[in-house]
């Protein structure tokens, strides 16, 4: 285990340097830069513009630029954002534990939603429960999520009035009461991610089992005399829970970059609007860090999932 992990860990790292590279060339030859409103601003003379951009080295080449960046995160230097005048590293960890709080929670409703749906509507194939869990699969993985995200204002917020429909950072309470109404405001985005995800989720689910539930060693255990509960959970699900894994693991970076509507729809100060903010400003140290975090969570969970095959199949081996 220990030397397939290392072996997977130094695999990764040409691959995260040629996405780096990638994605630095990409913003670097993108139009504009974070002193291009100055331009327009008479009050700034072009020669302090271009003494700005030679003091952070935007005039340099791009190969030089990116060596002098790569070199710079590898000591723990991030950056400097030009729009919020911080140091990158700092405002990403404080937009990364409410991002993680709202979609790992909307990912754990995602899956306790999908996982019984799905194999109790395998286990009973086109029967009146399978039917109304496709149908109702097919709709919450049809509707997008500003979509949903909007009614659900429009429903819980504006016509019933139970949760606040813009999140809130400053909440002016304390201790129990604190986290509970921060745990209120973040319900509307939890539920859109996570009906979303356990939408497509169930899908799969029972695809999977309804593969598995028709091979030979399923049939074998029934005869030996087990009980129904334990074929399903022991033999079944198991084994149909790999493909689940990998579809899992694949998408948690798709989740990250599909809650970037949401945090903009409920206004969640999150990792999402704070791309979209860096976007509409130019801010490249900011847009090339965060995408470089999406571009690591992919390594990363394809590492995970790898892991987690050797666990659900014993047959699979590291050495």
């Amino acid at each position: 285990m220990a030397s397939y992990l290392l072996r997977r860990l130094l695999i990764a790292i040409p691959s995260l340097l040629g996405i780096s590279l990638i994605l630095f060339t990409v913003l670097a030859m993108a139009p504009g830069d974070p002193f291009s409103e100055m331009a327009t601003n008479p009050n700034v003379p072009p020669e302090v513009r271009e003494a700005l951009r030679a003091s952070f080295g935007l005039n340099d080449p791009i190969m030089v630029r990116y060596l002098r960046w790569l070199t710079s995160m590898m000591q723990g230097d991030w950056g400097f954002s030009f729009a919020s005048r911080i140091n990158v590293d700092t405002l990403i960890l404080q937009r990364v534990p409410t991002t993680l709080f709202v979609v790992g929670t909307s990912q754990i409703l995602a899956l306790l939603i999908a996982l019984p749906v799905g194999i109790y509507a395998a286990t009973r194939p086109y029967s009146v429960f399978d039917q109304i869990a496709n149908t109702l699969a097919f709709v919450g993985f049809s509707l997008p999520t500003f979509f949903t995200g909007l009614l659900f204002i429009l429903v819980f917020s504006v016509a019933l009035d139970w949760f606040p429909f813009v999140y809130r950072s400053d909440i002016a309470a304390t201790g129990w009461r604190w986290y509970w109404e921060m745990f209120r405001q973040a319900i509307m985005p939890i539920m859109v991610l996570g009906l979303f995800q356990a939408a497509s989720y169930t899908r799969y689910v029972r695809s999977a089992v309804l593969d598995v539930i028709r091979l030979d060693y399923v049939t074998t255990a029934r005869a030996k005399g087990l009980s129904e509960r334990k074929v399903t959970l022991r033999h079944i699900t198991r084994n149909a829970l790999i493909p689940v894994v990998t579809l899992v693991a694949l998408q948690m970076p798709a989740v990250f970059g599909g809650a970037i509507v949401t945090e903009q729809i409920f206004r969640i100060p999150g990792i999402g609007s704070l791309l979209i903010d860096a976007i509409l400003a130019n801010d490249t140290p900011v847009i090339m860090a965060v995408t470089f975090v999406f571009a690591c969570l992919v390594v990363i969970f394809n590492l995970i999932a790898d892991l987690l095959y050797g666990w659900l199949d014993p047959r699979i081996s590291f050495s």
